[in-house]
């Protein structure tokens, strides 16, 4: 029997074995898409406890405490800090079979030295000694970001967003790490929402551009694009219910845009003309200035309207959409490519039967303008687990050129979750060494460690083109 998270956890081979601890492990971190606060970069916070590292805004824990019938008390309420760390182990310690079993012990064994298992009744030893050690001056964010080995990190941020806090870090030549903005336009899509208006109104005065108009609304955006693009962003990410293709005249646009600022109502298919034509207008600016362009759908979300009208967006309410139709994604990026307007695209679904659609969508737009620049994005969400990145890899190793694949992003708000770069390599090279020892693959180490090195970090690094 191994023991518990040891250092060869997850690697069953030989193969499996060297190729991480020769080849992955030693590779920096490029995290492409997350969604950490760049002021507490900028600020270079230090945190008081181990629980407002782990659990101030950490939904995926929130819905495990949920699930194990905790009071909401201890996981948004007005608990102590250490009560609410004491339930958080209680829970982790009987979490068989999920995730966050692993990620927390990964987190706890690189960040704090901790080798032995968080429960309930190792709560009070683990949190004298995360505490004692986040008190050092070394534990700071910027320290916890120099100690993972992160050489770029690309926020989320709106296109009102000042990017001062970008600013004052770019400024610090002392902060070896690279903090880029990405361009997330949601706001200025998402013309069914109720504040879509007052939004439009904020845009407006940003930009210094009268939004009356569509073609306006897109001369303001091609403005803060400018700005993004002097703070060096390079890439743009976008949420989705699913990839709309119903393409609509510029007159009838107008029209629907005209009839939402008027306040008047507009129906379910003029909000799909809408977005499918601004995400043609968006895709083809990304195309002209070299952005990269991710699409995340799938996501159901606030399902609990109840909880959310307490606690709001992002706190743990979300579910899979199966509705992702691949035809439309089909046509919408059709269009791009009819245009010559296609930029580096990486899709993601949030539902893990959309794999297989993805794929073959992506071999129907290759081309030599990059290596793979069309991916099929990590395994998102509710599927960045064991199984799901293993049915990611499988199916992209299947359906197109796994060797060229960008390979995994945090999508975290949190500062100790690189530890899911390692967690990934350690399944990526599992997997690999799988098909060498099963005769699927040649052994051939120096290759395979190509492969798992470009995986793990070059084909990002060349990808986004980062510096």
């Amino acid at each position: 029997m191994k023991k518990f998270m040891d250092k060869d956890f997850l690697l069953s081979t030989p193969t499996a074995v060297t190729l991480f601890h020769d080849y992955a492990a030693k590779q920096p971190v490029i995290d492409y898409h997350c969604h950490i606060n760049p002021k507490e970069i900028a600020e270079d916070r230090k945190f008081e406890n181990i629980t407002q590292v782990w659990l101030g805004g950490d939904h995926y824990k929130w819905r495990l405490m949920r699930s194990a019938g905790v009071e909401e008390k201890y996981i948004t309420g007005d608990a102590s800090d250490r009560e609410k760390f004491q339930k958080w182990a209680e829970v982790l310690g009987k979490a068989i079979g999920n995730p966050l079993l692993h990620w927390s012990h990964l987190e706890l064994q690189r960040y704090f030295g901790y080798e032995g298992v968080l429960n309930g009744n190792t709560a009070e030893e683990v949190w004298n000694l995360c505490n004692a050690k986040l008190a050092q001056d070394n534990m700071t964010v910027r320290g916890l970001i120099k100690h993972s080995g992160v050489e770029v990190i690309c926020t989320t941020d709106d296109p009102v967003d000042t990017l001062e806090w970008h600013k004052m870090i770019a400024a610090d030549t002392s902060f070896e790490t690279k903090v880029y903005p990405a361009w997330r336009p949601d706001k200025a899509m998402n013309i069914e929402k109720p504040d879509f208006a007052d939004y439009i109104s904020k845009l407006s005065e940003v930009s210094g551009v009268k939004i009356d108009s569509f073609k306006a609304l897109k001369e303001a955006l091609a403005k803060r694009m400018d700005f993004f693009g002097e703070m060096k962003c390079c890439v743009s990410d976008h949420a989705l219910e699913y990839v709309y293709y119903a393409p609509a005249s510029e007159d009838e646009i107008e029209a629907i845009f005209s009839k939402k600022l008027g306040g008047e109502t507009i129906s379910a298919d003029d909000v799909k003309r809408y977005k499918t034509m601004f995400m043609l207008f968006c895709g083809g600016e990304y195309s002209k200035r070299g952005w990269v362009m991710q699409l995340h759908y799938g996501a159901k979300r606030d399902n609990n309207v109840r909880m959310y009208e307490k606690l709001g967006p992002d706190t743990g309410y979300d579910c899979i959409n199966n509705y992702a139709p691949s035809s439309e994604a089909a046509d919408f990026i059709n269009a791009l490519e009819i245009g010559g307007n296609l930029p580096k695209t990486i899709i993601y679904s949030l539902n893990p039967n959309d794999n297989q659609a993805i794929g073959t969508i992506l071999g129907c737009f290759q081309s030599s303008e990059a290596v793979s620049k069309i991916q099929h994005g990590s395994a998102w969400w509710f599927n960045d687990h064991k199984t799901g990145m293993r049915d990611q890899l499988i199916s992209l190793g299947n359906l197109g050129y796994l060797a060229g694949f960008v390979g995994m992003l945090t999508d975290s708000r949190s500062f100790l979750s690189y530890t899911r770069h390692e967690y990934f390599r350690r399944i990526l090279c599992e997997l690999f060494g799988e098909l060498v020892e099963n005769g699927e693959f040649p052994n051939d180490i120096e290759t395979l460690g190509e492969i798992v090195a470009d995986i793990s970090y070059r084909n990002a690094k060349n990808y986004f083109n980062f510096s």
